[in-house]
């Protein structure tokens, strides 16, 4: 298991998911610069957050034309792992890896605060460890409303590709506690593959003691995990 965290002008959570990987989970981890094509032999490849090619057109929308991302469609056509977290989210909903589009939030305004979100669906590389009790995670995004059609909310819930769902502390799933005006307060989906992800909130914010909050670890507890039940 190697993983990539592919950097792009403007990224500034690269660190931290980089951090997470090597220096607390104990993972082989690199930094795969945009401009590169080659995966450099990692098995897993991570988006972060940050404002890629600064958002001057919508987020996301440029650095999916970024050389890297060819070989990371790639990858994902061939069933390899694929997590992107809030800006990382946004480009591979531009790319069209995942299903949907990320818009402005309702309240037209940057929101970076602890949300609380409930995992939906269990049986995912990045879910199965996933307690079912709310999770306290931070989000910090100003196009983070995910958006989907009718027809696309359809496929999601066929085929249970929603992962996560904005709730209060005690894990009820209402309006109040949707932070961007998601619909159906959706925070995170995969593909109909189950193997490229996107989630807005940050885990790798919530995943060391020395912050107070681990709420976010138990997702990349289940990557290895369900690395070890495959190998």
């Amino acid at each position: 298991m190697k993983f990539g965290v592919v950097v792009f002008p403007g990224s500034n959570c690269d660190e931290d998911m980089v951090y997470v990987l090597r220096d607390i989970m104990k993972q082989e981890t690199v930094k795969l610069w945009h401009k590169n094509t080659d995966l450099e032999g990692c098995t897993h490849i991570v988006l972060p957050g940050g404002f890629s090619y600064g958002d001057y057109l919508r987020s996301g929308a440029i650095a999916r034309f970024s050389p890297i991302m060819d070989s990371i469609m790639a990858h994902a056509q061939k069933g390899g792992f694929v997590l992107g977290v809030c800006n990382g989210f946004q480009i591979l909903c531009e790319s069209g890896l995942l299903p949907g589009a990320l818009l402005h939030n309702n309240s037209r305004k940057f929101i970076c605060k602890n949300v609380h979100i409930k995992v939906e669906a269990t049986d995912t590389v990045l879910t199965n460890s996933v307690p079912a009790n709310a999770l306290k995670i931070p989000i910090a995004h100003g196009e983070g409303k995910y958006f989907a059609d009718a027809e696309t909310m359809a496929s999601l819930k066929n085929n249970n590709q929603i992962l996560f769902k904005y709730c209060d502390e005690q894990g009820n799933i209402t309006e109040e506690a949707n932070p961007n005006g998601a619909t159906d307060n959706i925070a995170g989906v995969c593909n109909a593959g189950r193997n490229v992800f996107g989630m807005m909130p940050h885990p790798e914010r919530a995943a060391d003691t020395l912050l107070g909050n681990t709420d976010g670890k138990s997702l990349f507890e289940s990557i290895l995990k369900a690395s070890l039940v495959s190998a």
